[in-house]
């Protein structure tokens, strides 16, 4: 699997969980309690859809990437992007294994064995599971905000040859997500909105 299509899978995790260029205004360090409270939120959750919008910046392209489509959640681990544009196709993660489907081509494939993705992909379950304790073993947390809008930090506590990420931004209201941006360390990015269906 070539590096361009591994990417193009961990930002296909992220939008799951179920901007512009300058990024978002920087809100107040929020309290270590304000941080327990947003996960217990988040925990509270066991099912989720959403519309999203991605646009990836690539240092190779001139102009973003874009795509669109529906976003599925089931607690506690399966996430499952459908993309409706530019073309049809499907990414499923379920009890660490991930499916995907584009042009009516099938592949599976075991997440453990792409250490680059796991930290991307455990990043956005863990959150959307609201499970502190998993996402600090990964990341140091930064939490700004309040519980009715706030924007949660995720940074690897370690810099590892096999993963190119170098930050995760996810913002919300309450218990509902609304972005996801990833970095990634040589400067390449990817934006999701999402808009939670009623």
């Amino acid at each position: 699997m070539s590096a361009a299509r591994l990417w193009w899978l961990a930002a296909l995790a992220a939008q799951a969980a179920l901007a512009d260029v300058a990024g978002p205004p920087q809100l107040p360090l929020a309290t270590d309690a304000t941080l327990d409270q947003l996960m217990a939120s988040l925990a509270q959750r066991q099912h989720g859809s959403a519309d999203f919008h991605e646009r990836k910046y690539l240092s190779v392209l001139k102009q973003p990437l874009e795509s669109q489509g529906e976003l599925l959640y089931d607690a506690p681990d399966h996430l499952e992007q459908r993309t409706t544009q530019p073309r049809p196709s499907s990414v499923t993660l379920d009890h660490g294994m991930v499916t995907l489907n584009a042009g009516g081509h099938l592949r599976t494939l075991r997440l453990a064995d792409y250490p680059q993705l796991a930290p991307l992909i455990d990043s956005i379950r863990a959150t959307l599971a609201g499970d502190r304790s998993a996402l600090q073993q990964v990341f140091t947390l930064e939490l700004r905000g309040t519980l009715d809008h706030w924007q949660l930090q995720l940074l690897p506590r370690e810099a590892q040859p096999a993963t190119t990420l170098a930050r995760i931004e996810i913002q919300g209201d309450g218990a509902q997500i609304h972005q996801v941006e990833v970095q990634q360390r040589d400067g390449d990015r990817s934006v999701m909105s999402i808009t939670p269906r009623e």
